[in-house]
């Protein structure tokens, strides 16, 4: 029980690698405080939790809302008594294709989404973690915000991921003392809806990785865990890569 009777926020909970860390930490005690935009699908996902005796809580918005993220982490302190940690997974790609070929609308919406709802998370959470005495923040990342390997047309998705790498660690920097750890996961390419559901493109995805295939939800929620949990204790500022090698062959 990685996460006994902490209490852990997560962004993009409705779906993918958010759904799979919540029902994970979850079953390692924690209590968990779900958020996403689409309120049916949080609900179900915290229906199963509470249908397995573990503790869960809701509150659907839009991570691009500044007051929507303090309302988040209002109600992990109503309902559990504080914030322990919290898991900022929410994110988009965008429309993809060259810069001179896209909307100022499509640019600013994936910055938004990516970027600054996490300076957005980090102003609401770390105040909370604070008053706990320390806790820790992951937040997620991908392996194309440190180099896309050549990858066309991922200009906006890119840079809101590499602007992420450096927020993370400024912030750990200044909140270390303070016992407060704060870390990005690099996931590779994921079976989610982000990667879509044809099997050619799963299959070219799965080619890029030196181990031959994506990742299911929960190995990327299980790197999330360990950051989490107590036994990360000396890490922070750290960009971990769970991308089946990826980091290797863009060496």
């Amino acid at each position: 029980m990685e996460l006994r009777n902490k209490t852990i926020l997560i962004t993009g909970a409705s779906s993918g690698i958010g759904a799979a860390a919540a029902l994970l930490f979850a079953s390692e005690g924690a209590n968990v405080v779900l958020g996403a935009r689409r309120g049916a699908e949080l609900d179900r996902i915290a229906g199963q939790i509470t249908q397995a005796n573990g503790r869960a809580v809701c509150l659907a918005g839009d991570v691009t809302d500044e007051t929507y993220l303090g309302d988040l982490v209002d109600l992990a302190q109503r309902q559990f008594g504080g914030l322990d940690g919290a898991f900022n997974n929410a994110g988009m790609m965008g429309e993809m294709g060259p810069v001179s070929e896209m909307d100022a609308e499509n640019w600013h919406a994936v910055l938004a989404t990516n970027l600054t709802s996490a300076f957005f998370a980090a102003k609401a959470q770390i105040p909370a973690l604070a008053e706990r005495g320390g806790g820790s923040i992951v937040f997620t990342g991908t392996f194309v915000g440190v180099s896309n390997g050549g990858l066309p047309g991922m200009a906006a998705y890119a840079t809101s991921k590499a602007g992420l790498l450096g927020l993370v660690q400024s912030l750990a920097s200044d909140h270390a003392a303070q016992n407060i750890r704060i870390n990005t996961v690099l996931p590779g390419g994921t079976k989610t809806g982000m990667a879509g559901d044809d099997p050619a493109t799963h299959e070219f995805i799965a080619g890029l990785h030196p181990m031959k295939r994506m990742a299911e939800p929960r190995e990327i929620a299980q790197a999330a865990l360990f950051l989490l949990s107590d036994r990360a204790s000396f890490v922070t500022g750290a960009p971990v890569a769970v991308d089946g090698g990826m980091a290797v062959r863009l060496l």
